[in-house]
Parts: C-alpha cells; structure tokens; sequence
C-alpha cells in the first residue's frame, strides 16, 4: 500500500510539473480578454463584457471572420461610443460614419473589410452591442 501511494504522488507531481499554464490574453491596452471574445483579435471589447451567445452569429476567426457578434456591456452606452471611438483607430480601423443617438451606429472600415457596430442602451448603467463585419471592396 505504502509503494501504491508513493507512486501516485510521484505521477501527480511528475503530471503537475508538465501541465502548462493557459495563456492569458490581453487587449490593445493591456487588459485580459474574456476566452470568448479571443476569436476576434482585431475587434477591442470593454471589460467586463459578456457574449450572448444565442444572438451571435460568426463564421471564422482572426481577422477574417464575418457575421455578427453581440453581447452586454455594464457601462452605458455613452461610455460605450467614447470607448470604441478611442480604441478602433489604435487597432487600425479608420472610421467611416457615426451617429450618436438612442440606438449608435458606427462604421469603421480596414483592409478588405468593414465593420459596424450599434450600441443600444440596456438599463441606465448597462448597454448591448452588436458588431456586425463583412468583406469590403475599397
């Protein structure tokens, strides 16, 4: 029994020492990106952020992928416009059109491809953002 139980240490620690930390990933600014949204690099989230899943329609990943993503945010939707208004450019997305209003659009476009982005109130501290990307001929 003694032999038994030194063994199975020894294959826990051997096992343990082998196991390899999951990266975390980060944001433009540093922060960690929820393992949802890591699918889609070329896109900056507020933290904090949840994805809904049943509302999200992506095909593809990286920086080619299209559909649309939309998830909850607990900042307001203001907050939300500043954020992405701050954090596109930094990202490479030069920005075609805003509107600010109830429901904001936003269009941005880089490369071959175009996003927009709507942003709609939730509750007085809390917002819903869909994220909507498709090819784009320059």
């Amino acid at each position: 029994m003694l032999k038994f139980n030194v063994l199975a240490i020894s294959l826990v620690l051997i096992l343990s020492a082998c196991a390899k930390e999951k990266p975390i990933l980060t944001g433009v600014d540093g922060s960690a990106i929820p393992p949802a949204f890591a699918s889609f690099p070329d896109i900056p989230f507020p933290e904090k952020s949840y994805i809904d899943l049943d509302e999200t329609k992506a095909l593809g990943s990286g920086e080619k992928w299209i559909g649309s993503l939309v998830f909850d945010t607990p900042y307001n939707a203001s907050s939300v416009f500043d954020f992405y208004v701050s954090e596109m450019p930094k990202l490479k997305w030069q920005e075609v059109a805003t509107v600010r209003s109830k429901i904001s659009h936003m269009t941005y476009s880089r490369e071959r491809r175009a996003v927009q982005i709507l942003i709609e109130a939730d509750g007085s501290d809390s917002s819903q953002v869909m994220i909507t990307a498709i090819p784009h001929d320059n």
